[in-house]
């Protein structure tokens, strides 16, 4: 796996299942305090049903750099330069 993802329920509906990600198929309700971790090459979607709650999580990427090509840690360092650049003309402070 070159890349894993996490997702932590920050604030995130309560009760009956509103808020969730599939991940390959499998379905997994976010809950406050609770982790996801999930291998981000697979076919995946998150979703909020609620009508007013927002969904809010802790995204973390974890990255195995050593199965990345040159070119690949070359391209993905340049999605994050401009990703920063998209959030910083948003008016997005940058955390870490």
């Amino acid at each position: 796996n070159m890349w894993l993802t996490c997702q932590v329920g920050i604030s995130v509906p309560k009760g009956g299942g509103d808020a969730w990600i599939e991940v390959d198929d499998e379905k997994y309700v976010y809950r406050d305090g609770q982790a996801v971790v999930y291998d981000t090459t697979f076919p995946h979607r998150t979703m909020n049903e609620h009508d007013s709650d927002e969904r809010v999580v802790l995204h973390v990427d974890f990255w195995n750099f050593n199965a990345l090509t040159p070119t690949e840690l070359r391209a993905l360092q340049k999605t994050y330069e401009y990703r920063q650049k998209y959030l910083e003309a948003e008016g997005v402070k940058q955390s870490l």
